[in-house]
């Protein structure tokens, strides 16, 4: 498939771009900007969970601009979902967006912008792209709060190749909320969507909503003295000390969930520093780096880091402790400001 997209890229239209609306400030703001530019912007709301057109198609109105619509509850459903139920049963910790990102929401962009004779495609994340020689990357916003680029790791050269990303230069939330504002855009002040957009109460009520029925099992130390019972190893997650329903006469915090013997070990603040992790499924666009650092977080400072061992899993090691190392997140790593790679920390 990327070769068909690659080799229909001459024939498209330059001056077209298919924009990810949800309806939200930033995707708006977006729009504005490509059409400041020059371009002729058609917004595509790709409905993954059943609501949100009559949202995303009114601010289309109001932008005058062509709006398409997908639905695809279906493959969200089996890809994202699925993934996020598995891995709590595995005792993982998922980032929905990770999944989400290359396999729905830029494939479905992607196949819009085919079909719509699109050369470009468009969302509003606070990140960058940069081309190296024959190399697309993402690189890191201006906007250091709300830098995106660490969701983005996973997206290949095909999306790369026809991604712009307008709000790059915006370097703060007011900003693109004056932009909307001073256009009479009546979503400039909207509140910022949710982290999971499907959501809307507790993870892990949505979890035994879905079926996911994990076991009662033991609280152990890390000598594995047993503490007490846990309610299940879907109800926690490594770095957490609320909701554990445990008194242990000091604050304890989840240090490891291993779902071969259903423990949860807990243990004090000090046992969540590591200085080496494990990642598989990896993805690089580059392997080399003159100032290499690596997040196992969105909302970390990334860490200077080094490469230690490469293959089948990618062994990391960090310059100084990592706090709250958690299987299922991703590790990405950056030569400055650019995204080289990254891949889903393992056990």
């Amino acid at each position: 498939m990327p070769k068909k997209r690659f080799q229909m890229k001459n024939s498209l239209d330059e001056k077209k771009v298919i924009l990810g609306l949800s309806g939200g400030v930033d995707s708006t703001t977006a729009a504005l900007v490509l059409k400041e530019q020059g371009y002729e912007v058609i917004a595509f709301y790709f409905d993954a969970l059943g609501k949100g057109r009559e949202e995303a198609e009114r601010m289309a109105n109001s932008l005058g601009i062509k709006f398409i619509y997908e639905d695809v509850r279906d493959r969200f459903e089996d890809i994202v979902i699925g993934d996020f139920l598995k891995a709590y049963k595995e005792g993982r910790t998922p980032n929905p967006c990770i999944i989400c990102n290359p396999m729905v929401k830029f494939k479905s962009l992607i196949d819009a912008a085919d079909r719509e004779g699109a050369k470009y495609i468009a969302t509003g994340h606070y990140a960058g792209i940069t081309k190296v020689d024959d190399t697309y990357f993402v690189c890191k916003g201006k906007n250091e709060k709300k830098d995106q680029s660490y969701m983005l790791y996973r997206l290949g050269q095909d999306v790369l190749s026809r991604l712009l990303l307008p709000l790059y230069d915006f370097e703060n939330k007011d900003e693109t909320r004056k932009m909307a504002e001073d256009f009479g855009m009546d979503n400039a002040k909207k509140k910022d969507s949710q982290d999971i957009c499907f959501l809307e109460g507790s993870y892990v009520d949505f979890l035994e909503e879905k079926g996911v029925k994990c076991q009662k099992g033991n609280f152990v130390d890390k000598d594995g003295n047993v503490l007490g019972e846990h309610q299940g190893i879907h109800c926690y997650t490594i770095g957490q000390r609320k909701g554990l329903g445990i008194a242990l006469g000091k604050p304890a915090f989840v240090t490891n969930i291993d779902c071969s013997c259903n423990q949860v070990t807990l243990g004090d603040n000090e046992d969540l520093f590591k200085t080496e992790v494990t990642s598989v499924d990896n993805i690089f666009n580059k392997f080399d780096a003159n100032n290499l650092t690596a997040k196992t977080r969105y909302t970390q400072v990334p860490v200077e880091a080094e490469i230690v061992s490469v293959g089948e899993k990618v062994v990391t090691r960090f310059k100084e402790p990592v706090r709250a190392i958690t299987p299922g997140q991703s590790i990405v790593f950056y030569d400055g400001d650019v995204v080289i790679g990254g891949g889903i920390i393992d056990f």
